[in-house]
């Protein structure tokens, strides 16, 4: 059995589709419907169903494809663990991150990667949280920056920072404001014009109030969705954004509240909302993910190394 039979049936079964698949893999739609009859023939199974319009796994086709992405990803990871040991550090990275988040954190760490091998050639993928995690559960990226918790216990982390969450409410006084809240917005918006939380509030006084929430697929939807149940309700959805400095722009300007990370408070270039500090100081922590049965490469544990320094000279620890 040859291992570009076994991408083939992979490819085949990952789109879904013979056309796609052949177009994926740069080979004419006949000579790979002939390699996987050929595939089939040697294995005595039928890997796929044939219908018109969609090609479906069989039961074995399951079996088979499971089983040959796990040795082409032991293929690769042993012809790349190789090539460094006689190579040195690789010369490419894939970095996986959401786009706010990798905007706030990479930058630093990726420059003194480049200072340090200006021949590793760092590319980003910028995706939702959830798209993030099954692609690094696949082996789609070396490494990701994602937030704890992860669901797929396919993955190892290495920790990257913690940062506490603030809630932003806007300097006007609502009509779902309960008297208590009420009086605190007043106040602090007459008092603070600063970045710094204004005060500490109960999370349960919004129970009422409007949400600004991202969308699904990304995993600050669910730490603002878990802290909201804790504090006793399930918060009223007024409006979605795949942005959360759209988030909190909106909250500036009175359509609701929202939760944002330390990291992105303040970066508003304009009106900015009030930051309260919500009892119980909830955090949240950021990592780097990785397939933990994978090989991982120089280049991602050079970046590690690098986090961790970055991490202590941040915190004011060295």
């Amino acid at each position: 059995m040859e291992f570009r039979w076994m991408e083939y049936a992979t490819e085949v079964a990952r789109r879904r589709s013979f056309t796609k698949a052949a177009a994926q893999l740069h080979v004419a739609q006949p000579s790979l419907s002939q390699q996987i009859a050929k595939l089939e023939q040697e294995l005595g199974v039928t890997l796929f169903y044939r219908q018109r319009g969609s090609v479906e796994a069989t039961p074995d086709g399951v079996r088979f494809v499971e089983q040959a992405e796990q040795i082409l990803r032991m293929r690769d990871d042993l012809l790349r663990e190789m090539r460094e040991r006689a190579e040195g550090v690789g010369r490419e990275l894939v970095l996986g991150a959401p786009a706010i988040t990798g905007g706030r954190v990479l930058p630093p760490l990726l420059r003194l990667l480049e200072e340090r091998y200006p021949q590793i050639r760092v590319r980003l993928v910028e995706e939702t949280t959830e798209r993030l995690e099954h692609m690094t559960a696949r082996g789609g990226t070396d490494l990701s920056v994602l937030a704890l918790p992860l669901e797929d216990d396919r993955l190892a982390i290495h920790p990257l920072l913690t940062e506490p969450l603030y809630l932003a409410v806007g300097r006007e006084c609502k009509p779902w404001m309960s008297p208590q809240l009420a009086d605190f917005v007043a106040h602090a918006a007459a008092s603070s014009d600063s970045v710094v939380p204004c005060g500490e509030v109960r999370l349960s006084e919004f129970a009422r109030a409007p949400f600004i929430m991202l969308k699904q697929g990304y995993g600050f939807r669910r730490t603002v969705l878990g802290l909201c149940a804790e504090s006793g309700f399930q918060p009223y959805l007024a409006y979605e954004t795949s942005s959360i400095e759209t988030a909190q722009a909106m909250a500036a300007h009175g359509l609701g509240v929202t939760l944002v990370p330390a990291m992105v408070a303040g970066q508003l270039s304009q009106a900015a909302p009030l930051y309260a500090l919500p009892q119980g100081h909830p955090t949240r922590t950021l990592v780097f993910a990785y397939r933990a049965d994978r090989y991982l490469s120089l280049a991602a544990r050079a970046l590690l190394t690098i986090s961790d320094e970055w991490s202590l000279v941040a915190n004011g620890l060295r």
